[in-house]
């Protein structure tokens, strides 16, 4: 994690359409549909044009400082001590995220394929793996996503095609039975997690090319774009095939590939399409182990992250194993706690530096206009 790292602003739009897909495509579409039913792709709607206002300040922000992370942004607006007042819980919530994703990896494996494993052990394998991919740096993981997202699209498009037979679109309908108050509820879910989150990324935007900045707006509303796309035909998927039941049965995606069967040729590969799904989850925390590193950094004034990375997971670790061991605690995290958290210490920290700067740098211009 050098300075002088440097990736193209496609390959760090592809990071960023794995942070927002990851971990999100095996989360979100059972809990969604739950609150929402039918209406989740509208709640979806919602929720991705709310990420996409956000992503708009975070890019208005790296074009005013492509040089400088959200702290140093921070600090040159704002001063040393309100920047560690607003991005000290920052980045707790950071440590706190990184520890629920690795718990959420852990409970997927428990419930699904390794039964018979205690999650700790799991834990620890993922936080050694994506401490040393953080370590590894960004160029690193930006050439890792290039290879690994063939991969994990084309499994989540290959349950879309192969589950096509078991489509039945009347179960779309009613839209919104309920009226639109389980929509917005939904919405405000979905919103905190993922699209909230997105705020971190601005961490890291520094690292593009010089001569790719200009196409870094276009790539990165691009992977939004595709992000939403990708959800919401995963919920109308699982609405489609489960109807009713696609919002108690968790880990939707997967469930569905469960279902494939062609023929005696294509079965059982549930397996394969939940390793391929885990890909998500480990790119999302390997991508948020190295913001926090930058920020603990830039936080701390440190001239060598490296040192810390390895304490950095190992605290981690202890907090995926000792922080919500119940599934139901669990499942009330992801609905209520996360959205709250996410928006206390990711958003409102953001729109305070980006209210700083559209003010200072407007004052700047009418002060050089001539009177």
């Amino acid at each position: 994690m050098r300075k002088q790292e440097r990736v193209s602003s496609l390959q760090m739009s592809m990071l960023f359409l794995f942070f927002m897909t990851g971990s999100s495509i095996v989360i979100v579409p059972a809990p969604l549909t739950n609150i929402a039913g039918n209406g989740a792709w509208i709640s979806l709607l919602i929720a991705s044009t709310m990420g996409m206002i956000l992503l708009s300040g975070i890019l208005y922000l790296n074009r005013r400082a492509p040089d400088l992370s959200l702290v140093e942004q921070s600090r040159s607006v704002l001063g040393n001590i309100p920047t560690l007042l607003l991005l000290i819980p920052f980045t707790c919530v950071l440590f706190w995220n990184i520890a629920g994703i690795v718990l959420e990896i852990g409970t997927f494996f428990k419930s699904t394929m390794l039964k018979e494993t205690p999650t700790y052990a799991v834990n620890s394998m993922f936080f050694v793996t994506i401490a040393l991919t953080a370590l590894a740096g960004i160029e690193v993981i930006a050439r890792m996503a290039t290879l690994f997202f063939t991969l994990m699209f084309g499994c989540i498009v290959l349950v879309w095609v192969l589950v096509a037979g078991l489509y039945h679109p009347e179960y779309l309908l009613p839209v919104m039975p309920d009226g639109i108050r389980p929509i917005l509820n939904a919405a405000y879910v979905v919103y905190g997690f993922p699209y909230s989150e997105l705020v971190v990324f601005s961490i890291i935007l520094p690292f593009v090319k010089s001569e790719d900045k200009p196409k870094l707006s276009k790539h990165m509303y691009l992977a939004l774009i595709v992000n939403a796309i990708t959800l919401i035909v995963s919920v109308l998927s699982s609405i489609m095939v489960l109807g009713p039941l696609s919002g108690d049965l968790k880990y939707s995606l997967y469930q569905l590939a469960r279902l494939i069967y062609f023929q005696e040729i294509i079965e059982r590969i549930e397996s394969v399409i939940g390793f391929a799904l885990i890909i998500g989850f480990y790119f999302k925390a390997s991508i948020l182990m190295l913001i926090l590193i930058k920020t603990l950094k830039d936080l701390l004034g440190l001239k060598n992250e490296r040192l810390i990375a390895l304490p950095v997971a190992f605290i981690c670790l202890l907090l995926s194993v000792t922080t919500y061991t119940k599934e139901a605690e669990l499942e009330e995290l992801v609905n209520l706690t996360w959205p709250l958290l996410n928006n206390l210490a990711y958003a409102l920290p953001f729109l305070l530096i980006l209210g700083g700067t559209f003010i200072r740098f407007h004052l700047k211009r009418g002060n050089k206009q001539p009177l």
